[in-house]
């Protein structure tokens, strides 16, 4: 078996029974987007396909322990590519490459394979999957709030707000619409654009839609 599929099964399982939306179907999104702009962009392709698929292995810690899953990620993919006998340099830029992904870290990364992973992971958040990904998450973590007692802290102002329609609106601004700004590569751009097409559509019909319910008919 090579690196990339020991990685593969490696992160795997650290997403069993993750809640919200960072399972292996994400990480596999992530790294498919991450091939997609480096056809483009240019950068490592060994560096981006380590760093897509071990960037959230710290996830379940956070939920469980707080802090951020970017720090925890990094930490456990140094360890398991220095055991695997990845050289220095390589571990080095995919650690750094999974520190800085973060939305809420607000980094901005050096190298361009850093570049390209941040955009990737951003671009996940945008279009049909977006959606769905966003209220699946949020569902999640208010259930992790009444079940544990654990508040996200970065996440409060959205996702704990009692109107879910109303929280979601306000996500959407506070995290989605922000995105295309914040891009780094021109194609990562290029495809968030098209994306953000669905998700305004899907807003506007939203709120239509609970507006009248609201007023009843």
């Amino acid at each position: 078996m090579d690196l990339i599929e020991k990685t593969r099964e490696f992160a795997a399982t650290f997403h069993e029974g993750e809640p919200s939306s960072h399972d292996m179907s994400h990480i596999t999104r992530v790294e498919t987007l991450c091939r997609e702009i480096q056809k483009e962009e240019g950068g490592d392709l060994l560096i981006l396909r380590l760093a897509a698929l071990l960037h959230d292995v710290g996830v379940i810690k956070e939920h469980e322990e707080g802090g951020d899953h970017a720090v925890y990620s990094a930490e456990i993919a140094t360890e398991f590519l220095g055991r695997a006998g990845v050289e220095k340099k390589t571990v080095e830029a995919v650690a750094y490459c999974i520190l800085t992904h973060r939305f809420s870290g607000g980094k901005s990364p050096e190298i361009i394979e850093a570049r390209i992973l941040q955009d990737a992971d951003r671009l996940d958040a945008l279009g049909a999957i977006g959606i769905f990904r966003s209220i699946l998450s949020m569902g999640a973590l208010r259930m992790l709030k009444h079940t544990t007692g654990l508040d996200k802290g970065s996440s409060k102002k959205t996702v704990y707000i009692n109107d879910p329609v109303e929280g979601f609106n306000e996500y959407m601004h506070y995290k989605p619409f922000k995105i295309l700004d914040k891009l780094n590569t021109d194609t990562a751009k290029r495809i968030a654009e098209e994306r953000l097409k669905i998700m305004r559509l899907y807003l506007e019909a939203l709120n239509i839609e609970a507006e009248i319910c609201e007023k009843g008919f």
